[in-house]
């Protein structure tokens, strides 16, 4: 840890680790128990209070709030953690809370997430790679969003449930059930509408996969099936495609049921 890249009034924990080329702007507060990973920048006025692991080339913006205890009455001061990956970008006003001994313990984000001003990621939340939230963004606790997930501003999820991969909701979208795979939503309470048709595109897939895509998207929400009757008929059709086999893995292990 490099005195000059810290600021003069920013409180260091003695038991808090910092690597090689962390920075820590003025008047913040760093706790016991905190590890920042190399390369890492934590603007000023950023509280970050352990345990804490926070991973390398990460960028912290002012007035952020990371590891602080659960928002849970349930809590009573356990060692729970919040664990923070790499290359992640938090913006301003974000709030990620520990983990709770009633679930896993930990609240997980993963790498190359871009999150927003005034994010809240509750405890036990579980966040993949490469997401985006989109300011105000707010998720319960419990909640998991797998990677390359965007959410659209003032997003509310419900705790405990899973929105996949690729997936996409629109600004001041109020989610309660667990968001397939690939698939576009708004309102609330929030509706399948379409799939992420741009984002597929320019993540690579083929036209063929996003052509499967949208056929799944039919089978699922447009010919009023009951779900285990369309998922029957998708993996019939299509079940040995890979992006196929994510979506109907997703649906069959959904604990709160699907958007409809």
């Amino acid at each position: 840890m490099s005195s000059e890249l810290i600021h003069p009034t920013a409180i260091i924990h003695p038991g808090a680790q910092l690597d090689d080329g962390v920075e820590i702007g003025a008047y913040s507060v760093i706790g016991d128990n905190v590890r920042i990973g190399r390369g890492s920048k934590i603007a000023s006025h950023v509280v970050i209070e352990g345990p804490t692991q926070i991973g390398v080339d990460n960028q912290v913006y002012p007035f952020a709030s990371l590891g602080l205890a659960p928002q849970d009455k349930k809590f009573r001061g356990e060692p729970t953690e919040l664990l923070i990956g790499n290359r992640n970008v938090i913006r301003e006003c974000c709030t990620f809370n520990r983990g709770t001994v009633q679930d896993k313990g930990k609240t997980v984000i993963g790498d190359d997430n871009w999150i927003m001003a005034y994010v809240h990621i509750a405890h036990d939340c579980v966040i993949g790679n490469n997401t985006i939230f989109a300011n105000n963004a707010t998720l319960a606790g419990h909640v998991e969003i797998r990677d390359w997930v965007i959410l659209g501003g003032f997003t509310l999820v419900h705790q405990f449930c899973v929105i996949g991969e690729h997936a996409f909701t629109g600004m001041g979208s109020s989610v309660s059930k667990d968001v397939p795979p690939f698939a576009m939503v708004s309102g609330a309470p929030a509706e399948p509408h379409s799939i992420n048709l741009e984002g597929l595109k320019r993540r690579g897939f083929s036209k063929e996969a996003i052509q499967r895509i949208k056929e799944t998207h039919r089978i699922l929400y447009r010919q009023q099936l009951p779900v285990q009757d369309a998922l029957a008929k998708i993996e019939a059709a299509y079940g040995e495609h890979e992006e196929i086999a994510l979506l109907l893995a997703f649906c069959r292990h959904s604990q709160r049921g699907l958007i409809r």
